[in-house]
Parts: C-alpha cells; structure tokens; sequence
C-alpha cells in the first residue's frame, strides 16, 4: 500500500489526516515542519505529500521547492487556511500536483490523493520504461572508436553546446543524438526529431516552424511547428545536408534569436531548444557547391562528432550480434539463438557497407530463417 507523508505544524490536524488515511488502508508518516518534512523525503521514498503551506523554519513552498530542485519525484498536495488564486497559482508553477483549501472536504481530499498516487504511479512506469528503451537503443561497442565517440557524448551532453554528428548511413547517428539527449538536463523534456530528407522541400518549413491557417491552399488549421514541439528540449535535424537554402536561413535565425516564425504569420514565437543536427555528406564541399550556408555550418558545428562505420569497428560485432539476439528472442517471442564460432566469424568478415542496419538486417533474417544454432552454411546463404 501507498505510503503518504503528512506534513503540518497542527498536530491536531496532522493526527486528524493520519486516522482518515490510515483507515483508508495508507501508511502514514507524520513531519511537524518543512526541515522535518525535507529530511524524511531524502532519506525515504513516499508515494505522496500532503503539506501545509504555512509553518514556521521552512513554509510549506520553500519545502516543495527545495525537494523538487534535489530530484524528489514525490506529487505534493498544498494544504492552507490561507486560500488565494495567487497561492495556488504559486503553488502549481513550483511543482505542486493539487491545491486544497483548510479544513479540507474529505471527499476532495480523497479524490486528490487517489489521483496524486495514480500519477506518482505513471511516472514511475515511465521511468521504468525509458531506462528499457534506453538501454536497448544505447551504443553497443567496446572498439577505440566507439569508445572515442561515447567519451565525447558524456562530455557534450551535459552542456547546452549544438552537436554535430557526422557518419555514413546505418552508423548510429540517431543513437548518438538520442544518447545525448538522455545525459543532458533536458531529458525530461521532449526529443523531437526531423529527417530533413524524407521532407519535400516546399514543406520542410511548415514541418520546423509550423503554419497560420489559410498560410497556403491546403492549411485548413493551425499547424504547430517541430521546434515548438521541441520547446525546453531537444530538436534533433537528420540529414540537415538535404535541407533547402530558404530553410536553413530560417534554422540560422531561431539559432541565433531564439525565435520562430510559422509560415504565413508576422508574430516571433521564443523557442528554448537545443539542436542536434547531422549528416552523411561533407558539409564544407556542400558549402563550396553552394548547397550550404557556411554561416549555419558554424552554428551547428560547436561540437563535431564523427561515427565510425562498422568497417572500421569490426571488434564490436560480436557485441552487436549477441545484442541483436537478445532484443529478437525478447521481440518474436523465441528462445534466444546461438552463432556457432565459425558463423561469428564468418559475420565479421564480411563488408558492411550498410553499416549497424545491415548487421542488424542479417542477423534478423538468421534468426527467423534459420535453427537453434546458426551456422557458418546458414550465414553463407543468408548473409548476402
């Protein structure tokens, strides 16, 4: 059962809250003021806080602050014989999940604190699941190059710098954004990523800024744009080698301004985005074409990432095959196969010229074509 603490100098009110919540089948743990209440979260986990907001040392605002600034998730309900608009709205900007006027009505009491526990319980799934999703979408590889790479991410994550990452298709560019985005501070916030190449030109700018109804003859409604979607977070640009020269003069103004403006509109929308962009081209003889501006290719390049292609990391491939056989057995429902040593190294012979997405394709294939243990015959067969 859910464990809630109560936070009040009353003790009356706090024996009162206590006996209701126990009765309804919770754990309670009681703290007289906001220094008690702030040590008792960092030293235990509670699924819900029920806190006054006037107390003496620390008031029940600066305790909700205070905890949320030390990564305490726990969902606050805000308790006051001192109701206003401005408290509550006060309340709601640091973090609170719900604002209740003294002495409570029970039955609003409830229904907060039932929904205060069914968010808490989200987000802890949530979590859960993207440290899944991260682990099976994080770099596999244990080669210098690889090493090299994820050496440069745990350094530029952090920052607020623009990355740009280099690489043939199939390498992990993707990964490497995403791996960034998931280190850095903004990884609360949205990762919202654009292929600039699977864009038709005369959309790509509807498609990063957004457009005004009536903007052109099929914008029948307000269309909110990949970098307000990214607003307090990450907005990743791949393939930005294959985005229009009008465009890119849009993407060098929100860099530099911090603004945005929809198509067929004349309002500056603040964007607070950090761009990661990359490519598969060599952008300086894209600026020597003419293809490129030389002045975005500065913007975006403060930090230069270059992945390596899986030709020149073949030491990974055993890592990435047992990876790719793990995550199909999990996918397909199958028990895990097995490579026999001469079908492994019979894998890493091989050109991949396709990169990780080639390796990940064969080893697919075998899986699905092939027994229980996969032979150097079946890689021979399969593999092409």
């Amino acid at each position: 059962m859910a464990t809630i603490l109560v936070v009040d100098d009353e003790k009356s009110i706090r024996s009162t809250l206590k006996e209701i919540l126990e009765y309804e089948g919770y754990t309670i743990e009681e703290a007289a003021d906001g220094a008690e209440a702030l040590k008792l979260l960092q030293e235990k986990h509670f699924d819900l806080a029920i806190c006054d907001i006037k107390m003496p040392k620390v008031d029940g605002l600066e305790c909700l602050e205070k905890s949320k600034s030390a990564g305490v998730g726990t969902p606050f309900i805000m308790l006051t014989a001192h109701g206003s608009i401005d408290t509550a709205l006060e309340a709601t900007k640091k973090g609170a999940f719900d604002f209740i006027t003294k002495p409570p009505d029970l039955n609003r009491l409830m229904i907060s604190v039932r929904n205060g526990l069914q968010q808490n319980q989200l987000q802890v799934q949530n979590q859960e699941l993207q440290k899944k999703v991260l682990k099976v979408t994080s770099i596999v590889g244990e080669s210098e190059p690889i090493r090299k790479v994820k050496e440069m991410i745990e350094r530029v994550a952090p920052t607020e710098a623009r990355v740009l990452v280099l690489g043939p298709n199939g390498s992990g560019k993707e990964l490497v954004a995403r791996s960034i985005h998931q280190l850095s501070e903004r990884k609360n916030k949205p990762l919202v990523d654009v292929n600039c190449a699977a864009i038709p030109s005369e959309l790509i700018e509807s498609e990063l800024f957004g457009h005004e109804k009536g903007a052109f003859t099929s914008a029948i409604k307000q269309r909110i744009g990949k970098f307000e979607q990214a607003d307090g977070g990450t907005l990743f640009l791949d393939e930005i080698g294959d985005m229009s020269l009008s465009a890119q003069a849009k993407v060098l103004r929100a860099l530099q301004e911090g603004k945005i403006t929809r198509v067929g509109g004349d309002k500056d929308i603040s964007v607070n985005v950090r761009v990661i962009a990359a490519t598969n081209k060599d952008l300086k003889k894209e600026i020597e074409h003419g293809n490129f501006r030389e002045d975005l290719y500065h913007r975006l390049s403060v930090i230069v990432i270059q992945v390596p292609s899986l030709n020149q990391r073949k030491d990974d491939v055993p890592l990435l095959v047992n990876t790719f056989l793990e995550k199909l057995a999990r996918e397909y429902g199958y028990k895990k196969k097995t490579l026999e040593p001469a079908a492994l190294k019979k894998l890493t012979q091989l050109d991949f010229s396709g990169n990780v997405r080639q390796l990940h394709n064969i080893v697919e294939r075998l899986v699905i074509m092939c027994g229980e243990a996969i032979t150097s015959e079946d890689v021979e067969v399969h593999a092409s």
